[in-house]
């Protein structure tokens, strides 16, 4: 059963240990995230120049809008005002800024009705962000830019938070991703080639949970829960800021999901940095994950190298 909570005031442990459990979290726009989703307006809205970036598609050559969102996002991702207001996000919601790191944040579109749905657009599949190497205690944020409806939202396969899924994970590591696939979104405009983890059974959609949060509301929930892009249907693009956490002594301690069904490879764990002070992830604990993940799949733990 998945549970949702809407602005608990729940502490920060104990909600985790619901996310961990497979329940979501929802909370409304605070000032720190209208202020947050108002600086990425403003990129937006200046990339797209006259046009109304939410119905620029129609107006638009697609490789012309994939070649503006490959300058964007980047712009938005690496900009120093996130890290100033992403911190101040995570702490208004009762999140220790000692304890918790956070990695950056992914400006997210998906178009309507199949215009670009690849490359620096894709539009994601069910999957677990755990078939691609994150660990089983990280916390997803998701986070509307515009006003969204259901037909342009995310949605969680409910079923499947405890349930295995037949998958492709075994392929994956993820600092062989970094090497040769990350950097080439941009270029899959008409489809796209890169491998990833994907199901390989028929995946029950319904039941679904979907969630709509108010601009700048967001949601929490396990990296371990089985979600999709919602096929977009809205005649709006959707534009959208999500971006992960972990708490330090849940990464220290193994406290997090279960994993059912992961069989990937690597550790996001070096992309995440302190709140306090964007300390970066300590090394010894990246190394841990990885070999943890090596010796899961049965491969010699010595084999991990930097």
């Amino acid at each position: 059963m998945t549970t949702l909570f809407s602005s608990s005031e729940m502490d920060d442990e104990e909600r985790r240990a619901h996310l961990y459990a497979g329940d979501v979290f929802v909370y409304p726009a605070t000032p720190s995230s209208t202020e947050l989703i108002g600086f990425a307006r403003e990129l937006i809205e200046d990339a797209f120049g006259g046009l109304d970036p939410e119905t620029a598609q129609f107006e638009m050559p697609v490789e012309g809008f994939a070649a503006l969102l490959a300058d964007l996002k980047p712009r938005f991702i690496h900009h120093p005002q996130c890290k100033k207001l992403l911190p101040m996000v995570i702490e208004e919601i009762g999140c220790s800024l000692e304890h918790t790191y956070f990695d950056v944040p992914r400006l997210r579109t998906s178009t309507s009705h199949d215009y670009l749905t690849s490359g620096i657009s894709y539009a994601f599949h069910p999957h677990r962000d755990c078939w691609y190497s994150a660990p089983f205690n990280q916390i997803n944020w998701w986070m509307p830019i515009y006003p969204v409806v259901p037909e342009n939202v995310m949605t969680f396969h409910t079923r499947y938070f405890g349930r295995p899924v037949a998958n492709g994970s075994a392929r994956y590591d993820y600092a062989e991703w970094n090497r040769t696939s990350r950097h080439t979104a941009a270029r899959h405009v008409h489809g796209d080639t890169r491998e990833q983890p994907k199901p390989e059974e028929e995946i029950e959609l319904d039941p679904q949970l979907r969630v709509v949060p108010e601009a700048g509301g967001f949601m929490l929930f396990s990296g371990a829960q089985l979600h999709s892009t919602v096929p977009n249907t809205s005649g709006r693009t959707r534009f959208s800021i999500d971006f992960r956490t972990v708490n330090i002594d849940d990464v220290r301690a193994r406290r997090g999901a279960t994993n059912v069904d992961a069989a990937c490879t690597g550790t996001t764990l070096r992309d995440f940095a302190r709140c306090a002070d964007l300390t970066p992830m300590p090394e010894e604990l990246a190394r841990a994950y990885e070999a943890e993940a090596l010796a899961r799949v049965g491969r010699d733990p010595d084999a991990v190298t930097s």
